[in-house]
């Protein structure tokens, strides 16, 4: 009897990872910083584990991929209030990871308590990572307009200029930030062991989560969190004041160094204290620091004016709204990656014919794994794959093949990783690079001349490096 257990990347690796050490499960490998995805079992043959992004962890007990799982509680709770059928057993806290959800509002003009926002807000936009738990607050709540903006993450940022109020996540002991006020806790949270509700009540896990339940170690010693900041807490950007959006996280470093080719000063970027409203040199304008991901669909809505994300993110986006306004605006030539089809090493396919093929033949579809679900979607249509379904993934998406998808839309720089997981390239779709993006009716707003002279100040330090 094989049983299956997901594990996390990300804030809970370390300490689950002395918990299982500790278990003595015999799963070797997994530790801060590890190259590997799969594990399996020296003392149990037939204990199989893998490595997930945490909010996917959930999703794949539900459906029944793995037996078990180890992640946060707010990530189970936030499929449970879409889906609240869901085929997954609590089966204990296990005590670390502990942290909390609050509903965020602006000091600068946001309602002072809950009871007040109906009252001192119109519709109430609300951003969060958590779209499902953030709709529920707000039904809950009775607000009788609202809309939610999901995101892939830095929702602290947006009040007050972008959102009334935000859902953000904080672990234990970490301040709540320097320029939002917490209008309600939603809900404590920490890790906990999860099942499948058929593996349950059908295989015998007890072995398993035993050793899990009784390893219980002392508390690992960390260091105090910074402040997650995002600045001094400043009015809504009104008249010409050009909004741009630049990015958090591995986009850091390359627009720093365009910027600085461009001879734009941009203080405390990348920021140490996790500062996401960074001063500029340039006059008229606002800079806020957020995810690539999240940028054209908020240049969309008009919440910036500019923005520098990934050819790959703007295209996602259109291909979902393709009558978006959001546009590209200049070629930025750096961050150059392939969005490609991957399939496993051992699959016998080379090309998407061999893929239709394989799909045509098969009974249940074809799993195509992807953080870019509408690019996957309109790969497989355009490749006429027959049946299939894309599985929405958070990142490590290489973890997915051979097991939990069949097919794969990733980016890559090079393809090392993808060899190194022991993945084959059978399709190039696009090559994506930075770009600026706006909105395709800017150049006729009262901000067009100040958008047109930043996109030229970026074009001459782009044309540098020809």
């Amino acid at each position: 009897m094989s049983i299956k257990i997901a594990l996390p990347k990300g804030r809970l690796l370390a300490e689950t990872a002395r918990r299982l050490q500790l278990a003595d499960l015999g799963l070797a490998g997994y530790y801060p910083k590890t190259r590997l995805y799969r594990l399996t079992s020296e003392r149990y043959p037939d204990l199989f584990a893998k490595i997930f992004h945490e909010k996917d962890i959930p999703i794949q007990v539900a459906v029944g991929n793995y037996d078990l799982g180890i992640c946060g509680l707010d990530w189970v709770e936030e499929l449970l209030a879409k889906y609240p059928s869901s085929a997954l057993v609590k089966i204990s806290n296990l005590g670390y990871g502990e942290g909390g959800l609050y509903m965020m509002t602006s000091r600068a003009g946001g309602a002072p308590t809950l009871k007040d926002a109906p009252a001192k807000m119109n519709t109430i936009r609300i951003a969060s990572e958590y779209p499902n738990l953030a709709e529920a607050f707000a039904l809950s709540n009775r607000l009788r307009r609202f809309s939610v903006f999901p995101l892939w993450g830095g929702a602290e940022v947006y009040p007050p200029e972008n959102a009334e109020m935000a859902l953000v996540s904080r672990r234990k002991g970490e301040p709540l930030s320097n320029d939002l006020v917490p209008l309600s806790e939603l809900m404590g949270f920490s890790a906990f062991l999860i099942a499948n509700q058929a593996s349950w009540e059908e295989k015998d896990l007890s072995e398993i989560t035993s050793a899990i339940e009784r390893a219980v170690l002392p508390p690992l010693e960390e260091e105090t969190p910074a402040v997650a900041s995002t600045g001094t807490p400043v009015p809504y950007p009104v008249g010409d004041t050009v909004r741009l959006a630049i990015p958090d996280g591995h986009q850091q470093p390359p627009t720093r160094q365009l910027l600085d080719k461009a001879g734009i000063q941009v203080d405390d970027y990348p920021s140490a204290s996790g500062n996401r409203r960074p001063t500029t040199s340039l006059g008229g304008v606002s800079i806020k620091v957020i995810r690539p991901q999240d940028m054209p669909l908020q240049v969309a809505n008009g919440n910036f004016d500019l923005a520098i994300t990934g050819r790959d993110w703007l295209r996602e986006h259109r291909y979902q709204f393709p009558s978006s306004p959001a546009v590209e605006l200049l070629d930025l030539k750096s961050g150059r990656v392939k969005i490609v089809a991957v399939v496993s090493q051992d699959l016998p396919v080379n090309d998407s014919r061999d893929l239709r093929q394989l799909s045509n033949g098969g009974e249940s579809g074809l799993r195509v794994a992807s953080e870019y679900v509408n690019i996957a979607d309109k790969y497989a249509r355009d490749n006429h794959l027959g049946r299939y379904r894309v599985v929405p993934t958070w990142g490590a998406s290489e973890a997915f093949l051979p097991e939990d998808a069949d097919l794969l839309i990733e980016n890559t720089e090079t393809g090392q990783t993808l060899a190194r997981h022991k993945l084959k390239i059978i399709d190039n779709l696009f090559e994506s690079t930075a770009c600026l993006i706006g909105r395709k009716d800017s150049a006729r707003s009262k901000k067009g001349e100040k958008i047109k002279a930043i996109r030229e100040i970026l074009r001459d330090a782009v044309e540098e490096d020809k």
